[in-house]
């Protein structure tokens, strides 16, 4: 099945089993990838994306389900500097062994569009779906307090 979608900004076309989920498609089709496949089951947040503004997990969105749509990734969030979220998780040390950030960021970005002075209890709630294994929390919280602090 051909699957045309714009993904950070591009008209992009793969061809897809029914099988295949958008996360699949996204790293092995499109070569883009900053989104992690862990769980596979929507449950660890590494494989975050917005699909049509939307924060979902790409592994439990069929491929085919996303023609016609917009797609953004990690890699779209920033252009050619680091997104402000990027930055603040570099700043702040909440950043070890990377395979969770790009969930965090796309999770914190959607979060900060939505909301550009959320309480620390809301960036929580927005942060839940996530989980990272190296660094803890505080870390994360602590940089995107400080990027909300200095807004």
């Amino acid at each position: 099945m051909r699957v045309q979608m714009t993904v950070n900004g591009e008209a992009r076309v793969c061809d897809v089993k029914g099988s295949e989920s958008l996360l699949f498609a996204l790293r092995e089709y499109l070569q883009l990838t900053g989104s992690k496949g862990a769980c596979e089951q929507g449950e660890c947040g590494s494989c975050s994306i917005l699909l049509d503004g939307e924060l979902v997990c790409s592994c439990l969105v069929m491929a085919a389900d996303a023609h016609g749509s917009e797609v953004v990734t990690v890699e779209g969030l920033g252009g050619s500097e680091l997104h402000p979220v990027q930055k603040a998780l570099v700043d702040s040390g909440a950043v070890q062994c990377g395979f969770c950030t790009p969930g965090f960021v796309v999770a914190a970005a959607a979060l900060l569009e939505e909301n550009p002075t959320p309480s620390s209890d809301e960036m929580r709630e927005a942060l839940a779906g996530n989980i990272c294994r190296c660094t803890g929390y505080g870390a994360i919280l602590r940089g995107l307090e400080t990027l909300v602090a200095g807004r």
